[in-house]
């Protein structure tokens, strides 16, 4: 049978379960609907993920792991923090902005608490850590304070597109990463300046593509 999403069977399990958790929530949805939407067999479901909370756990990570290598590229990067932090924050907001399902939303599912989903926290944390350096480089150790503030506003992009789902676009992610320049006291010349090297930080990127400039 051909692959609905042309994802492959494996991905296509993991479209239809993003739909259905975003819509329905994550404890109101079975495996047996995952699989009717996925167009297979539930037993079929088994052979690519061992539970729900496997394929919880994939979209989970999928939502983080993107930004987290982009941190590290970004922290082992010789420009200017604050270019670096606008670089972080705009591609941040942009992957939340265009996730398909608002897999984000799930964030705040009771069951993500669970010890199963260790690695998606591990990694939320190694994320939250590079804000930190790069909010301290370009601000000051004062300013480490802000950092949740600044993750705030990042995935405050979760929330706008759960009440209004018109009220994103692909200019969002670059007034994210403005307002963040501004929560941590960066100076409006020196907040310009960082939106230009920013920009070119985005497109350099190993793993971006020219569909980046459209956060610029």
């Amino acid at each position: 049978m051909e692959s609905p999403t042309g994802l492959g069977t494996a991905g296509d399990v993991l479209h239809a379960a993003g739909q259905l958790f975003s819509a329905r929530g994550f404890a109101a949805t079975s495996t047996h609907a995952i699989a009717q939407a996925a167009g297979i067999r539930q037993a079929s479901l088994y052979h690519y993920f061992a539970s729900k909370n496997e394929i919880l756990l994939r979209l989970l990570t999928g939502t983080v792991s993107p930004s987290v290598e982009t941190a590290r590229t970004l922290l082992a990067t010789q420009a200017p923090a604050s270019a670096r932090l606008w670089a972080l924050c705009a591609w941040d907001a942009r992957l939340l902005v265009e996730d398909r399902f608002n897999v984000g939303s799930l964030y705040l599912q009771p069951e993500v608490d669970d010890d199963y989903f260790a690695e998606f926290h591990a990694l939320r944390r190694e994320l939250r850590e590079a804000y930190a350096r790069l909010i301290i480089d370009a601000a000051g150790a004062r300013a480490a304070v802000l950092t949740d503030l600044v993750l705030g506003l990042v995935e405050s992009v979760i929330l706008l597109r759960r009440r209004d789902p018109g009220g994103v676009d692909a200019q969002t992610p670059g007034l994210v990463a403005d307002g963040a320049l501004r929560l941590v006291f960066v100076t409006e010349q020196e907040s310009s300046a960082a939106y230009r090297r920013g920009a070119e930080l985005l497109i350099s990127l190993p793993h971006a593509d020219r569909s980046d400039v459209r956060i610029l």
